[in-house]
């Protein structure tokens, strides 16, 4: 389920108008499954569900329809992904939600191979970790980015002024007194700012502002925090890998001598039967087999 979490997180929000409802929503569907978050700016509400309770709950709300969870899920992104993009939906799929307790119902009405297909998305609220993933943490590194944007802009006007200054000083004149400008004075410049702007530029309203103008930014964002842990893992995995490999082969030496000589043939028949549907889990049974006869010969 990683894959999903990591997808979810990489997608952009999206604005929804359901009847008297505006959402907040993202979504990221695979063959596997697929995870769904949406907020009202109130509260965030989150599923996430793999193949077997697909098939469940096809069977469920769709018992004219038998197809695999591929099929169903393939359908619900053609489905969801117009919706999230502020496009027609196709057919005559519709859209509405429900709140029940603390809970968000996302129902779909639509058509497949000719047939009435229903849908339940059965959202409960969000852990605290997975709001700081989704929403904190990328709205604390977006004010970060736009702060360094700031300032990056305000140098820049900087040394535009001091270009113009040198262009004076050698004697030249604008042909247009229309584009004669001030010096820029950058904290009499914030304070206009908060007085005038502010209230306005800071309106968050229905949400629909922040996934109009920021969604760009806010995946880059994201983008940036999945690098960062994956170079977190990739450096702590070698370390935690070689000890739990090595944990487990001193176990397995450990535990290998007080197991008696009769018992050795018994413990590879339950282990033959799973590796049946798994090809690499064969390669520990070699090893094991090796460890055996040399704990043998030592002794």
């Amino acid at each position: 389920m990683e894959e999903l979490e990591q997808g979810l997180l990489m997608q952009p929000w999206a604005w929804l108008q359901l009847a008297e409802n505006s959402l907040l929503a993202k979504a990221y569907i695979t063959k596997q499954g697929y995870a769904l978050l949406v907020s009202d700016l109130q509260q965030v509400w989150h599923e996430q569900v793999d193949t077997s309770v697909i098939s469940q709950r096809a069977k469920e709300l769709n018992k004219r329809l038998t197809a695999p969870p591929a099929a169903f899920l393939c359908h619900l992104d053609d489905l969801l992904c117009p919706l999230l993009k502020d496009t027609a939906c196709p057919g005559k799929a519709t859209f509405s939600c429900d709140r029940v307790a603390e809970a968000l119902i996302l129902r779909v009405r639509s058509e497949l191979s000719g047939l009435p297909f229903y849908w339940n998305f059965h959202c409960i609220l969000a852990s605290p970790s997975l709001v700081s993933q989704h929403l904190i943490r990328p709205l604390m590194g977006m004010s970060l980015a736009l702060q360094c944007q700031v300032r990056d802009l305000a140098t820049l006007l900087r040394m535009k002024d001091l270009e113009i200054q040198d262009y004076q000083e050698s004697g030249a004149t604008l042909s247009r007194d229309r584009l004669k400008t001030e010096p820029f004075e950058e904290n009499s410049f914030l304070e206009q700012f908060m007085v005038e702007k502010l209230p306005e530029a800071c309106s968050v309203g229905d949400g629909k502002p922040f996934v109009t103008n920021l969604q760009s930014l806010y995946m880059a964002v994201t983008r940036q925090e999945i690098q960062v842990g994956q170079k977190l893992r990739g450096t702590e995995d070698p370390q935690t890998s070689s000890s739990a490999s090595s944990q487990g082969t001193d176990s397995q030496l450990l535990n290998q001598p007080e197991e008696p000589a009769s018992s050795a043939p018994s413990l590879p028949v339950p282990e033959k039967e799973p590796t049946v549907t798994s090809g690499p889990m064969q390669r520990p049974q070699l090893l094991k087999v090796k460890r055996k006869k040399l704990r043998g010969l030592f002794s």
